[in-house]
């Protein structure tokens, strides 16, 4: 069975190896249902210390991921940088595409078929 990961587990400067890929996962299901500090992450994901911080610094440096205020312990959050799902995107125009409807296709200035020109 093939693994889906979340679209911000994809880093544009790191090798994305599956491992990493689901521990990022697991780390964004957690941010885009709430912000969270490390230990609630913790509890939340079932990750260790270690490698929440790790990820949570590799998505820091893409600025998918953000750390709230001065003092330990930091609040993190998701920032909306980053592959989008395409649940998420909407249509230009702002209405909800039709699925059923053939797409409509505008031409302007293009005639149907090439003229012959005959000499």
């Amino acid at each position: 069975m093939k693994s889906v990961f979340h679209p911000k587990a994809f880093l544009s400067h790191k090798r994305n190896v599956q491992p990493g890929l689901v521990a990022r996962t697991r780390i964004l299901q957690v941010l885009d249902e709430q912000e969270s500090n490390i230990k609630g992450i913790m509890s939340l994901s079932g990750l260790g210390y270690n490698v929440i911080v790790y990820h949570l610094r590799l998505l820091e440096a893409e600025r998918v991921a953000v750390r709230k205020g001065d003092k330990r312990p930091f609040v993190w959050e998701l920032t909306g940088v980053g592959q989008q799902r395409l649940v998420n995107l909407k249509p230009k125009g702002g209405r909800p595409a039709n699925p059923s409807s053939k797409p409509q296709r505008h031409f302007e200035g293009v005639s149907k078929a090439p003229q012959k020109h005959t000499t």
